[in-house]
């Protein structure tokens, strides 16, 4: 077999698309860790449940006012809290999503 029998595969060519994926690579571990190391917050009730999550999509606060608690009404309280969570997480995620799909257009064929 011919050794330039495809010629845009050349050693330099190689070289330089080896590179070119480790630039992205980095790039991609870098906005991983600034992405988890963000924080998104959300409210529920017209602020009276107040939730922030990080970008490892852990509860960081949760932050309830006395005038929420309502003995005789738990339930409500309980959707508050979804409520705020839930957007925050959702928040968290669509920034996530965003940032990735900057870097790597296309979404790397699902890689990310």
């Amino acid at each position: 077999m011919a050794r330039n029998q495809f010629p845009n595969f050349g050693g330099g060519n190689m070289q330089q698309l080896m590179r070119q994926a480790q630039k992205m690579q980095e790039q991609l571990t870098k906005a991983q860790e600034e992405l988890d190391a963000k924080e998104y917050e959300a409210a529920s009730g017209g602020g009276m449940v107040t939730c922030k999550v990080n970008g490892k999509r852990e509860v960081v606060s949760l932050t309830i006012k006395p005038e929420a608690v309502d003995p005789d009404d738990v339930e409500m309280l309980q959707d508050l809290v979804m409520a705020a969570v839930n957007e925050a997480l959702r928040t968290g995620e669509k920034n996530r999503e965003e940032t990735m799909n900057r870097l790597a257009p296309g979404g790397m064929g699902g890689l990310l």
